[in-house]
């Protein structure tokens, strides 16, 4: 018997759903690079369901316990005392979410003497020690392209909301206003400005596909450059460096994995790279970036938004400067886990339990860290190193 121990978010204030906005759940057939969806040997949920959280359990209890496992879920991850740290002295998996991260930081890598594996439900996997998961020979598992192009309907959603100014013009309506002048003394149209990505893998570049028709001129920054073919197909100008790309884009969105070569890569210094009335989004990683950077870039009036659905630390505490920064688009990253991509990913984590009970091998596009190293989609995304270094203090004063 096997202990897993999956952390996931509240249920809904109201309790959890009894019926939902839609019937149906509509999926892709396939990835666009051929990847194939999430193939396990069956489900024990309904697709478009909450799965993410408590009581969703990722439709994972039947299957379980039927097999004579035990699952743990809970929502309290922080803290020595918290359901996480209790459990996981004799905790073999550890299941959580980018969303609702357990930090699983090199302590708690060091207490849990049984672990063998950690999944992220999800993709991202830098709430986890990498370097004390290599060194401790534990394997580190995500579940590839579940959600990449969910992030990416956000990121265009999230450029348009700042761009047209929609949160401030939907509220004079909410608050019974009807001032016209307010509503659009800082909207303007996303036709004809640059645009540019850091990182270009599955969310970048879908981004930079779904763009492409607003005519918008497309920029991208990325360690492995795309193939010529695509940068002719999209029109693409390629920039070695941030400056480079920060210094011609009106809208720069972040796209890439958190590891020590990309932590808090916009700061004071990097901010000054960027036009006057930039935009900037950012759905990849909070401490991809400085906290107080951001506010006073707001503030000064240097940046004209900024809209994330990361934080850091997750959840965000109630004093975070970012909840009442102006000019922001801020959301509780959701990004990633809509019903339908929570169908994926629930499918993904079930494969992957699936693969490792039955001694197969597990995906390579869902390995992480395996054998004591950087693998599958690990070895391409992250680099050597330990990103989940922080405390809420950094947080709150301007270092994540």
């Amino acid at each position: 018997m096997a202990k897993i121990v999956c952390v996931l978010y509240d249920d809904p204030v109201g309790g959890y759903p009894k019926s939902y906005a839609r019937d149906d759940c509509p999926q892709p057939k396939v990835y666009p690079d051929g990847q194939t969806l999430p193939t396990p040997k069956a489900i024990d949920f309904r697709p478009g369901t909450l799965l993410g959280s408590v009581s969703g359990e990722l439709g994972l209890r039947k299957y379980l316990e039927s097999n004579g496992h035990q699952l743990v879920v809970t929502s309290s991850k922080d803290g020595v005392d918290s359901v996480l740290d209790r459990e996981l002295p004799d905790a073999e998996i550890v299941i959580s979410q980018p969303f609702w991260p357990a930090y699983m930081t090199a302590e708690r890598i060091a207490k849990a003497k049984k672990l063998k594996m950690i999944v992220t439900a999800g993709i991202g996997s830098d709430h986890t020690d990498l370097e004390a998961a290599m060194k401790h020979g534990v394997t580190v598992t995500e579940v590839t392209y579940c959600n990449s192009h969910a992030v990416a309907e956000h990121v265009v959603m999230s450029i348009l909301a700042l761009v047209r100014n929609f949160i401030p013009s939907h509220n004079i309506i909410v608050n019974g206003g009807w001032n016209i002048a307010d509503a659009v003394s800082r909207s303007y149209d996303l036709e004809a400005m640059q645009v540019g990505t850091v990182a270009a893998g599955r969310i970048g570049l879908r981004v930079l596909r779904l763009l492409k028709p607003f005519d918008v001129g497309l920029h991208y920054m990325d360690r492995h450059r795309l193939p010529e073919a695509v940068e002719k197909e999209l029109n693409l100008t390629y920039h070695a460096n941030l400056e480079s790309l920060a210094k011609v884009c009106d809208v720069v969105t972040l796209n890439c994995p958190l590891h020590p070569e990309t932590e808090h890569m916009i700061n004071e210094k990097t901010l000054k790279c960027f036009k006057r009335g930039a935009y900037i989004v950012n759905t990849a990683r909070g401490k991809l970036v400085e906290t107080n950077a951001i506010v006073r870039a707001l503030e000064s009036g240097h940046i004209a938004g900024y809209a994330g659905d990361v934080w850091f630390p997750q959840p965000a505490p109630k004093d975070h400067p970012w909840r009442k920064m102006p000019h922001q688009a801020m959301t509780p990253h959701i990004s990633g886990t809509s019903l339908s991509a929570q169908t994926r990913y629930a499918a993904g984590v079930r494969e992957i339990l699936e693969c490792y009970f039955d001694g197969r091998p597990i995906r390579n596009e869902y390995i992480v860290v395996q054998g004591g190293k950087l693998a599958g989609v690990g070895a391409y995304s992250y680099s050597e190193g330990n990103a989940t270094k922080g405390s809420e203090e950094a947080a709150r004063f301007g270092k994540a």
